[in-house]
């Protein structure tokens, strides 16, 4: 960790949550999960919410602290050590509390939010669905208003939680608008009659995290769960992209980290042709490279969640998180696969953590919108940020000989 980038209270916030991490979750529970005897891990987030850890950004009214993102990315990187599955269960009430505490009523707040983050209630986001992930806007998961409850139906899949969850966000249609962005509405769901998780996904990685799909029959939900306005769910969505993406970049520096410990132990120990591998450029370089990465990656995502905080307009938010996203879960990719190159053959297997980290981390260069979708998103913000001049500067285009020549400048 940047140490010398945190005040006091970030550094006693990354200390406590690693005594949390260090003490209370056991190491069984990692293998049950990765071997699918457990399918939910909720005495972990029950732990974790004894500690007072989750939704660290909410308000003490409802369980927070009050604390910012610059705070919360210290605590879910040391959660990031222990994989994947356990990283999201810890980060779903930060990802669906979201939600909840900038466009839910206080009756809301008080039903959901607040039990959420004392480990009472378990929730999920549910987005994705069986004709598309990438392409929300294309939802087909209908809620019919009847008085003063809507009729869902429909089906989600691909959701983390789903097995576990008491209750669920749920992006629906609602308009008949031609216009997708004016469509989609979001609803708090309970878990009951006409909602259904219908199959369990057997995942590469990532296991133990009860990612189902689920299903909507005829399900009634009081008009008083509707989020913010009908149809207007867009503005939701593209909020919700910044603790999406910023709780998946924190988490994957841990994993990134943790593998690069256990490769770089393992170098210092290790012999061959009569020296230690770490000797060999072959092997240090590698090293060299994932700290390098793994620091510049590190640098991006504690820069985003300040630059968050700091209130940044909502386009140069989407942009940086969707930057810190991609990057550092492309970093823990190479570092990973560069933890297991060092570890050869030994690396393969279930006798180091690797091969599970290998598999989890995977998964996280696709979920929360594939790190394409990211790339369409940063340079569509760039080019927009662009073309309504928000900076100014030297204008470096006349710093040529003949920069004056403007018959040679030809675009059509």
């Amino acid at each position: 960790m940047f140490e010398f980038l945190l005040d006091e209270q970030q550094r006693l916030l990354g200390q406590e949550v690693r005594r949390f991490v260090q003490e209370k979750v056991d190491r069984q529970l990692i293998l049950d999960m990765d071997a699918d005897k457990v399918v939910f891990p909720r005495s972990f987030v029950e732990a974790a919410a004894a500690q007072g850890l989750l939704g660290l950004r909410f308000p003490t009214q409802y369980g927070g602290r009050g604390l910012q993102w610059a705070d919360e990315v210290v605590a879910l990187e040391e959660v990031g050590i222990l994989g994947t599955s356990l990283a999201c269960a810890y980060s779903m009430p930060s990802i669906v509390g979201e939600a909840i505490n900038e466009f839910g009523t206080a009756e809301q707040k008080e039903k959901y939010l607040k039990p959420t983050l004392a480990g009472k209630l378990v929730s999920a986001e549910a987005l994705t669905e069986p004709r598309g992930g990438s392409d929300f806007f294309g939802a087909t998961t209908m809620a019919r208003r009847e008085g003063d409850h809507y009729v869902l139906n429909g089906q989600k899949r691909f959701i983390v939680g789903a097995e576990g969850a008491d209750y669920f966000m749920v992006y629906v249609r609602t308009g008949e608008s031609a216009d997708p962005h004016h469509s989609i509405s979001a609803l708090l769901v309970d878990r009951g009659p006409g909602v259904k998780v219908e199959h369990l996904y057997g995942l590469m990685g990532t296991r133990g995290g009860g990612t189902g799909r689920v299903v909507f029959r005829d399900a009634r939900v009081p008009v008083d769960n509707l989020l913010g306005k009908e149809n207007g769910a867009a503005e939701i969505f593209y909020r919700m992209m910044i603790p999406e993406r910023l709780t998946s970049a924190a988490g994957s520096l841990g994993m990134a980290r943790a593998a690069l410990e256990v490769a770089a132990r393992y170098s210092t120990k290790r012999k061959a042709f009569g020296r230690k591998i770490k000797d060999f450029q072959a092997i240090s370089f590698k090293v060299a490279d994932s700290v390098t990465k793994l620091d510049a990656a590190r640098s991006l995502v504690y820069t985003t969640a300040r630059a968050v905080d700091s209130g940044v307009d909502a386009s140069l938010a989407r942009r940086l998180v969707s930057e810190a996203k991609k990057f550092a879960t492309n970093t823990t990719w190479e570092v990973v696969n560069h933890a297991m190159q060092i570890l050869g053959g030994i690396g393969y297997t279930n006798v180091y953590p690797v091969e599970r980290l290998l598999r989890d981390t995977r998964l996280i260069m696709i979920w929360t919108g594939t790190n394409e979708v990211m790339d369409l998103i940063i340079q569509s913000e760039y080019y927009q940020q662009m073309k309504e001049q928000r900076w100014t500067g030297r204008d470096v285009e006349g710093d040529a000989l003949n920069a004056h020549l403007a018959e040679e400048k030809i675009y059509e």
